[in-house]
């Protein structure tokens, strides 16, 4: 089936990008690759998608005149993440080709419509509830049970505006700290999971779709830490996440790339986190493990040219550089393995628990991918010394 407003955008045109972060820098540099010119627009001067692309345009993600300015030079619009303005981007769509749209950028900006579309597509989520005062907490505490997460309902990223509730006399003290933020907030049952997996999928206009392998994600203080392809379950798990990914993708119209956070219980469940309409920090294993990489089929995507092969080459394992772990890595350089592969975002400033880099180790087994990670002790955890 052919979407509304398709159309081929063929190399040697220009694709705008709304946001300029490290995700839009890979964008970039695969889509030059392939002979596309790019133009990117960010608050921050220098960013990282700024030094690769033609130009920037330094503006609010707001700023309506600014993003008008993007259209006028751009033959495609993109989002590099789903935090920019949805209103921008709706009114981009009146004046410019954004192949995404903004209604699956508006579902994923708020958790609470995140996951009521996500349950009337029939995947299972785990249960919520809306919580507006102090009395609403309590009474979905009361229906849900604890441990139970209060998030925030919009904002919020690697753990933040969100409380993990384990006791009644902390309600009060988490209600009045994430109420602060001025947004909704959702109370969500706590799923016992056994680990985390992560499928990247993409769509183009004409409907063609690719599925990436699932990737087994290791979390450390709410950041990722580890990707691990081919994930650690069994084939029929791997099979059933990817399938989960390919229902999301079609139901709910995606052109791009979205990326679906599972988690995985004792008993074989899985129920769908998170929803992020963009490559994801997950997927950057892509980058030398697969035929294509998740930043490659972005641009295929929204170009509407046929997508890549998805095919994973080689065991790999995908660890983040945060600004304490910088470096660490610069110092050690001669003693990364031969078959790894080191990306670094070109931020202006390294900060702890900011994320700088990350490095795709591959190897024969991930067992050996994740022992060449270990034996360089930059990403020890103090609590395992």
């Amino acid at each position: 089936m052919t979407t509304k407003q398709s159309k081929q955008i063929k190399p040697g045109s220009t694709l705008g990008i709304l946001g300029g972060g490290q995700l839009g820098r890979m964008i970039a540099l695969a889509g030059r690759a392939m002979g596309y010119r790019f133009v990117t627009m960010d608050p921050t001067a220098d960013a990282p998608c700024g030094q690769t692309a033609d130009k920037q345009i330094v503006a609010s993600y707001d700023d309506v005149e600014a993003a008008m300015q993007l259209a006028s030079v751009s033959d495609v619009i993109s989002y590099e993440f789903e935090n920019v303005d949805a209103q921008v981007a709706e009114v981009l769509e009146t004046h410019a080709y954004v192949p995404q749209g903004s209604r699956l950028l508006r579902i994923t900006q708020n958790r609470i419509s995140e996951k009521t579309a996500i349950r009337e597509i029939g995947i299972p989520v785990a249960a919520f509830r809306v919580v507006n005062s102090l009395q609403d907490l309590q009474a979905a505490v009361a229906e849900l049970g604890l441990p139970a997460v209060m998030k925030t309902a919009t904002g919020g990223y690697d753990g933040k505006g969100q409380w993990v509730l384990r006791s009644e006399d902390e309600l009060a003290e988490a209600y009045e700290t994430l109420a602060k933020a001025g947004t909704e907030l959702i109370v969500e049952q706590f799923v016992p999971f056994q680990m985390e997996l992560s499928v990247i999928a993409a769509r183009n206009p004409d409907g063609e779709l690719a599925v990436f392998p699932a990737a087994e994600n290791i979390h450390r203080e709410n950041i990722l830490h580890l990707s691990i392809v081919p994930a650690r379950v069994p084939s029929e798990v791997k099979a059933r996440a990817e399938e989960i990914a390919r229902t999301i993708v079609e139901k709910l119209d995606v052109v791009g790339l979205i990326a679906v956070e599972m988690f995985l219980t004792a008993d074989g469940q899985l129920y769908v986190n998170e929803l992020a309409p963009r490559p994801h920090n997950s997927g950057h294993y892509t980058m030398d493990a697969c035929v294509t990489s998740q930043f490659e089929q972005h641009v295929r995507a929204v170009c509407n040219l046929p997508l890549g092969s998805t095919e994973l080459l080689s065991p790999v394992v995908m660890v983040n550089i945060l600004g304490e772990h910088l470096q660490p890595v610069l110092e050690q350089i001669d003693k990364l393995p031969r078959t790894a592969k080191l990306h670094l975002y070109g931020k202006a400033e390294s900060k702890a628990k900011r994320k700088m880099g990350h490095i795709n180790v591959l190897a024969p087994t991930v067992e050996e991918a994740l022992n060449h990670i270990d034996a360089l002790k930059i990403w020890t955890n103090p609590s395992e010394v």
